[in-house]
């Protein structure tokens, strides 16, 4: 059988449709990912900031591990009870966005921590993360994703600059960077869903 070629109007329809499903999927199921990680993130702040702070002990910074330790599993049960919907291409390649930079942040996390340097992890992380954020933003058009993320890494560069308010800037972008974006995911879901419900009962 002969493949139909299709011309230049056709594949901007086709990927117009993809990132909007993407949207809606991203509405949908993203705001907890976001919320997950984000109020993780910011209690491990906390708690490694309290920590050195009253022991004076540098060892504390290994308590940055407990971000995947608590964040992938939480994250796992979540995505196990929601609805996976129709994944499209677009989907597939922000995943695997996020995989690659989920990776190197971890690799870079472990490194500056071993090697004795891990202050300049502060400065590492927001960007790596500021990074995903952004670009999974831009793709899916969600701008406080992509305000968040570039917000993120800005502010990361202040860790560098002024190292004795580091804890409390890392904090402050991932409240920028993944809280607010997320409740705000959250809310346009409820909304998408009450618009749902309200469109099948008049159509019942």
């Amino acid at each position: 059988m002969e493949e139909k070629a299709i011309n230049e109007q056709e594949s901007l329809q086709i990927i117009t449709k993809m990132i909007r499903n993407t949207q809606k999927r991203m509405v949908k199921n993203e705001g907890n990912t976001f919320l997950i990680w984000g109020y993780t993130t910011l209690a491990v702040t906390i708690a490694v900031g309290l920590a050195i702070h009253f022991s004076g002990n540098w060892r504390w910074n290994y308590l940055w591990f407990a971000i995947p330790v608590i964040g992938a599993p939480l994250n796992a049960i979540f995505r196990h009870n929601t609805p996976k919907g129709v994944r499209t291409y677009i989907d597939t390649v922000i995943k695997y966005v996020w995989i690659v930079l989920g990776i190197a942040c971890f690799f870079a996390s472990v490194l500056s921590i071993v090697s004795g340097l891990y202050k300049n992890i502060l400065f590492i992380v927001p960007l790596i993360i500021g990074s995903g954020s952004a670009i999974t933003g831009m793709v899916v058009k969600f701008t406080p994703a992509t305000v968040g993320g570039f917000l993120g890494i800005a502010l990361g560069a202040l860790t560098l600059f002024f190292p004795q308010y580091s804890l409390i800037t890392f904090a402050m972008i991932f409240v920028i960077m993944m809280i607010i974006p997320g409740h705000i995911l959250n809310s346009k879901s409820r909304k998408m869903n009450k618009t749902e419900e309200a469109s099948n009962v008049q159509g019942a």
